[in-house]
């Protein structure tokens, strides 16, 4: 893609990517508002590590269903209106998972969640791609470092709820209310029309396959891609699924205080996402994702050498900050990939990342239930070093 720095973008423009941002700060939000709240519905259960960790990768498998119907949806009925309707019933889901009495409530719950957070995920993923051809510069870090935002916001209020002694029905109801008019509101200032490229644009990228080697070094490198970007997934879903219990488990801290794993890993995110763009500028987005899969993999793995609370949160910052610009840079690449028609590439890498959160949960509830949680949370430094060994696919440093 050409970038044009000399265009200035319009005010509708400029209100389409403020809604955008919107769209990703509501998506992180409303899962987060959860998560804290996993220990005591656990707890509530009575169940193991490891039913546990099935019934969580409810969430992942019902993105998995339901990601490759999210391009038929955004051709339809087009990328923003897929994803405000996709916030709305993450957030139905996400509120009777908290309500749920069973486990097998609990499951179906997620995966209605996580079937709609895949539609919202890639149909605002889509919209800000469109934005950001209308400005003719990367913008599309901000936005999921705006997501990381959204993360944090969502992980303190469940916090505050928790301090404060609300129930989950009351907290969700709140949050998932509050959350879904934000992207309702921000629904009418998204770009109006069609989400496809012009056919010059298409054709294009056609001509640009011819010095690439064809289709086998394409599928290779989206294979890569897809590996680089199941990373980031397995090291958030680390965060999201297993900070809090190892924290209060484990190491017998406060729920406030085991609240603070995940808000750690997103919030050191969202500042490897802000300094992400200048980082790979100076020093390509090769070199930043092999320097962030090494300092993911180091900090956790002396965080489980050494468990403390505080060098556990310290541990999460770490990975957080280290698989910061994994997934937009895989989403980016994947989806400037000659040889595969506009939005493909994406599609693919969105689906198929989602395996991570889908094998992670049991994975690591197994060998929880084995031997123990520490050592199932070596996930996260093998997916750092994962990295370190793919990244050569990623561009490098531009003369």
């Amino acid at each position: 893609m050409t970038l044009d720095t000399e265009a200035r973008p319009s005010r509708a423009e400029q209100r389409a990517r403020a809604a955008v941002a919107v769209l990703f700060f509501t998506n992180g939000a409303l899962f987060a508002n959860l998560l804290p709240r996993y220990p005591q519905i656990k707890a509530d259960l009575g169940i193991s590590n490891s039913t546990y960790g099935l019934a969580v990768a409810a969430f992942p498998a019902g993105a998995i269903v339901a990601g490759l119907a999210a391009g038929v949806l955004v051709r339809r009925f087009g990328s923003a209106g897929v994803a405000v309707a996709g916030t709305l019933l993450t957030g139905v889901g996400i509120l009777a998972a908290g309500l749920a009495g069973s486990v097998g409530l609990f499951a179906a719950a997620l995966f209605l969640a996580g079937a709609m957070d895949a539609l919202t995920d890639v149909a605002q993923n889509a919209h800000g791609l469109r934005v950001q051809r209308r400005y003719g510069r990367s913008i599309i870090n901000a936005f999921h470092a705006i997501w990381s935002i959204g993360a944090v916001t969502g992980g303190l209020m469940a916090a505050g709820a928790i301090t404060l002694g609300l129930s989950r029905g009351q907290h969700l109801t709140l949050s998932a209310g509050v959350l879904s008019l934000a992207a309702v509101a921000a629904w009418r200032f998204c770009l109006p029309g069609p989400d496809s490229e012009p056919e010059e644009a298409d054709a294009a990228r056609e001509r640009s396959a011819g010095g690439t080697g064809g289709f086998p070094r394409t599928g290779y490198m989206l294979a890569a891609l897809v590996v680089i970007a199941t990373a980031g997934t397995l090291v958030e879903d680390a965060g999201s699924s297993w900070a809090a219990l190892y924290l209060s488990d484990t190491l017998k801290s406060s729920a406030a205080l085991a609240a603070c794993g995940f808000i750690a890993l997103v919030g050191a995110q969202f500042i490897g996402r802000i300094i992400g763009d200048r980082l790979v500028d100076r020093f390509g987005q090769r070199t930043v994702a092999r320097a962030g899969g090494l300092i993911a993999a180091g900090g956790m793995g002396l965080a489980l050498a050494v468990p403390t609370p505080a060098g556990t949160i310290l541990g999460f910052a770490a990975a957080g900050f280290g698989v910061a610009t994994l997934v937009p840079a895989a989403m980016h690449e994947a989806d400037e990939l000659p040889g595969l028609k506009p939005g493909s590439g994406l599609t693919i890498v969105s689906w198929l990342m989602r395996l991570g959160f889908l094998v992670s949960p049991p994975v690591v509830g197994y060998v929880a239930d084995t031997t123990s949680l520490r050592v199932g949370l070596l996930v996260v430094p093998l997916a750092g070093l994962s990295v370190v060994l793919l990244a050569r696919v990623l561009r490098p440093r531009r003369s």
